[in-house]
């Protein structure tokens, strides 16, 4: 056998991290970081202390829940800056029809101790519904995701403050607000990352996710019906945001039109430190996963040593920014392989 033949079955040999084992590598180094640096500031343990870890989890799973629609649409190649607001809006709707009928401001006097199926059902068409139009305005008006997505996330949130005129919706029974009690959320998003686990990787949905994001006139060309497709997974998002406002307000007991605010740009955050290319085409649930927790530990870490919060929003900043240049690197050397 000559040498150099030799080498290339070296190099076939070779198995390559998977990146979300690099990224979880990553989250187990900040996690003992934050561990150290709490012995050394503050003389107490970080990671041995379960209420505080329940408490990270709990504030992550919602962003989770969210950002799993966000790295499908990153994946296709675009962006949603509308989460945060859809949220918003679906909490106050949802609130609004899970309101105890001893309260006298009730804002659906008539439609008070609803069963927690109706507004449960009842915040995921309005998160659908606002994906839906999301889709609608990037396929067929090809108007850049970046823009689509900005109007909705102002239109949103006016729609959310003009409900109850700026007013919080409160008094939500106890059955709806169980959705939201104890472990409650982590279970969803874990459920809700399994079943887009399984649809990315061995559906053709997914196939078709990654295709457009990849290239879009050649997954046109090869029979997908790319603007259809598209549509579906901004509905998906949506749907997903909505999900997140039940949540949000089931865990709060309350409706407020400022919950949400700033959450779709941590979802983003979270797909691409979890390794979502902003190119398209490249992502995983798994990796979105372990970013959602790497910001969790990161707010719960921080918060644990006293840092004020602004720092703590530089440090974020810099983090996305270290990511996206990562991604730009794996992009290089992706180019230069084909």
């Amino acid at each position: 056998m000559e040498p150099t033949d030799h080498l290339e079955v070296v190099k076939k040999r070779k198995k390559k991290i998977p990146t979300e084992v690099s990224i979880f590598l990553v989250l187990v180094g900040i996690a003992i970081l934050f561990e150290i640096l709490g012995w050394i500031v503050r003389g107490d343990s970080f990671l041995m202390n379960p209420q505080r870890l329940l408490i990270m989890i709990l504030q992550m799973s919602i962003i989770g829940i969210i950002a799993i629609g966000v790295t499908q649409v990153i994946i296709t190649g675009g962006i949603d800056l509308s989460s945060g607001s859809v949220l918003a809006l679906t909490a106050m709707v949802t609130a609004s029809l899970a309101q105890q009928s001893e309260y006298a401001r009730a804002v659906y006097p008539a439609l008070t101790n609803m069963p927690w199926v109706i507004p449960l059902a009842a915040g995921l068409i309005v998160g659908a519904l606002a994906g839906l139009i999301n889709g609608a305005l990037i396929a067929f008006a090809v108007i850049p995701p970046f823009i689509a997505t900005l109007g909705m996330m102002v239109s949103a949130r006016g729609v959310a403050r003009a409900y109850t005129d700026g007013q919080p919706v409160s008094m939500l029974t106890d059955q709806f607000t169980w959705i939201g009690s104890g472990a409650n959320p982590v279970i969803i998003f874990l459920a809700v990352a399994v079943l887009f686990h399984i649809a990315l990787k061995y559906t053709r949905y997914g196939k078709y996710t990654y295709a457009i994001g990849a290239n879009p006139q050649a997954a046109r060309v090869s029979g997908i019906n790319v603007r259809r497709h598209l549509i579906m997974v901004y509905a998906i998002a949506g749907l997903l945001a909505g999900l997140a406002g039940v949540v949000a307000s089931a865990r709060a007991g309350t409706g407020q039109a400022g919950m949400g605010l700033m959450y779709e740009l941590d979802a983003i955050a979270a797909a691409v430190i979890g390794g979502t290319s902003l190119a398209g085409g490249v992502g995983r649930i798994a990796g979105t996963v372990i970013g959602a927790l790497i910001l969790g530990v990161m707010l719960s870490g921080f918060t644990f040593l006293g840092v004020d919060a602004y720092y703590q929003d530089i440090v974020k900043g810099a983090i996305i920014v270290a990511a996206v240049v990562v991604d730009q690197y794996r992009q290089r050397r992706r180019l230069k392989a084909a």
